[in-house]
């Protein structure tokens, strides 16, 4: 069942929010050729507890996963959707990569979670247009999140903006509740389906997050790390993602950058 935050929470969350959003700044203009994704891990990780807060997803178990989560920040490059695993040796930064960075902390007992998109010195004008429309799907389905409004329908919103691109849109995973844990209902779809959902009401702190891939919608997991999913294909994969309070006056990002 979805939670209500308190006003009490919300001056939490809307902390929380401004502090990771300067973390993922500083972590993009970090992340340059030659960088190991694990030097952003441990830089994220030092950030997040200089300021006295903890990482949300280091040792973090997910329902179905085997294994705790072994890093403070998802790297996911080029074709790798979500949940990339920082590594020293094998995953260093090269120009024309394109790369995910998810961040979530938690402030004085309450989560927040937000991703972004970076290009890695100069991109080709396929990866320009993948990030551009996955950002501007962000957006777009955020303005959808109004009180009142279901669930479903910030998937419908999103949905209607990508597909005309040809762009696949992944199905398996997709935005969830947030706050009092990492991961709350309800869970959000990028994709229109005609199942009724959760109404939207104040107080609710959501997740969006459009993971959008270059070629076919299908993607495969990792089964040697059994955390990081691929796209089928092989093709390249964008994601954003910010923490959304539901108000009175409408969506209220808290992670805004």
């Amino acid at each position: 069942m979805a939670t209500i935050k308190s006003e009490a929470d919300i001056k939490i969350l809307r902390e929380a929010g401004k502090r990771l959003a300067a973390i993922l700044l500083e972590l993009k203009k970090k992340a340059k050729a030659g960088v190991s994704s694990r030097e952003l891990d441990l830089l994220a990780e030092k950030l997040i507890r200089d300021e006295g807060d903890e990482p949300a997803f280091l040792n973090y178990t997910p329902r179905d996963s085997k294994r705790p989560y072994p890093a403070t920040l998802c790297v996911s490059v080029n074709d790798e959707v979500v949940h990339g695993i920082p590594n020293e040796k094998e995953k260093i930064l090269k120009d024309g990569d394109i790369v995910g960075l998810d961040l979530g902390l938690k402030h004085q007992g309450l989560f927040v979670d937000a991703a972004i998109t970076v290009p890695i010195g100069e991109i080709d004008e396929g990866s320009k247009k993948l990030i551009e429309v996955t950002k501007r799907a962000l957006e777009i389905g955020i303005a959808a999140a109004r009180p009142g409004k279901e669930v479903r329908e910030i998937g419908c919103a999103i949905e209607k903006f990508v597909k005309p691109y040809g762009y696949g849109i992944v199905e398996e995973l997709g935005g969830h509740g947030v706050g009092y844990k990492v991961h709350e209902e309800p869970h959000i779809p990028n994709f229109c389906t005609e199942r009724p959902s959760t109404h939207l009401k104040v107080g609710m702190v959501i997740a969006i997050e459009p993971i959008i891939n270059e070629g076919t919608k299908h993607v495969v997991l990792d089964k040697k790390d059994g955390y990081t999913y691929l796209t089928a294909d092989h093709k390249r994969s964008a994601h954003f993602e910010h923490t959304v309070f539901v108000s009175e006056k409408g969506p209220e990002i808290l992670t805004e950058l």
